[in-house]
């Protein structure tokens, strides 16, 4: 069993590196992979805890990418940490993120709730403050109920303290993930909010654009959505991956490996994922 998709205290997590490697040592993992909101700060430090707990591990990332009506996110595997137009796009990425929580934040105290950037930033306690960070501000000061509240009534497209931020396009994240010598990764495609036609359509595009490969196995995918997303990355010849999505407190319900409880991606998915970073010649 591998998990190729959870965060750490660099983005909005609530683990090290080295709790999150020590966790999948625990619970049996095979392989592993760091994919950190926007940042690789801690995949070095991810990459050799795993090789002291034995193991198997490559870079990783996610990207945040323009795209409407729903989310799009760009999985990053076994790129070169040191890539400058890889590190300096992610730069840019986030100082996009920070000018944007200082928004946010005026909007929801306009909005009524008494909430500060410092208060974000201490619940964040890393590199990287996101919008997930300020939902739990919110729910320990008592105007939410849980995380999906905060999203639904003050975060989300649409609401009071909703700012839009700096993004690449997709098609630029793929090139950019592949430029460094990594595979590029549509993650959980159910994000999207499309139709199976425009699913297929938009993973067309993405593929001619050098799109890697699906995350087919994720926590909120049903049984449906892996066969449409596992027959589809079959149609286009690309690789199949996934991951639980694990934050640790934020998602207290959700486990690094097992998801809800379902969870279960197959060992033999790092195996093709390694051959291919090997045939490209890319670095863990």
């Amino acid at each position: 069993m591998i998990d190729l998709h959870f965060h750490s205290v660099f983005s909005d997590g609530d683990r090290t590196p080295e709790e999150l490697a020590a966790q999948g040592h625990t619970q049996g993992l095979t392989a592993m992979a760091l994919t950190d909101h926007d940042t690789t700060e801690g995949v070095a430090r991810f990459l050799d805890a795993c090789r002291r707990e034995g193991i198997g591990a490559v870079s990783g990332v996610e990207i945040s990418a323009e795209y409407n009506p729903g989310t799009l996110h760009m999985l990053g595997y076994g790129f070169d940490l040191a890539n400058e137009s890889l590190q300096e796009a992610l730069i840019r990425i986030r100082d996009g993120r920070n000018s944007r929580n200082v928004q946010i934040i005026r909007r929801l105290q306009s909005a009524g709730c008494a909430i500060t950037l410092e208060e974000v930033e201490a619940e964040a306690g890393g590199d990287v403050v996101g919008r997930p960070h300020i939902a739990l501000v919110l729910e320990k000061k008592g105007y939410v109920k849980d995380k999906q509240e905060a999203f639904d009534r003050y975060l989300a497209k649409g609401k009071p303290g909703y700012v839009p931020r700096f993004r690449l396009t997709p098609e630029d994240s793929i090139a950019l993930i592949r430029q460094a010598g990594g595979v590029a990764v549509l993650a959980h495609p159910f994000s999207l909010e499309l139709s199976a036609d425009a699913l297929r359509e938009l993973v067309h595009r993405l593929a001619q654009a050098g799109l890697g490969g699906i995350e087919v196995f994720y926590s909120e995918h049903n049984s449906d959505q892996i066969r449409q997303y596992g027959s589809l990355a079959e149609e286009l010849g690309l690789l199949v991956t996934g991951g639980s999505d694990y934050h640790g407190r934020v998602t207290p319900d959700l486990k690094l490996g097992k998801g809800f409880g379902n969870l279960n991606v197959p060992d033999a998915l790092f195996v093709r994922l390694q051959a291919i970073l090997n045939y490209d010649g890319s670095r863990s």
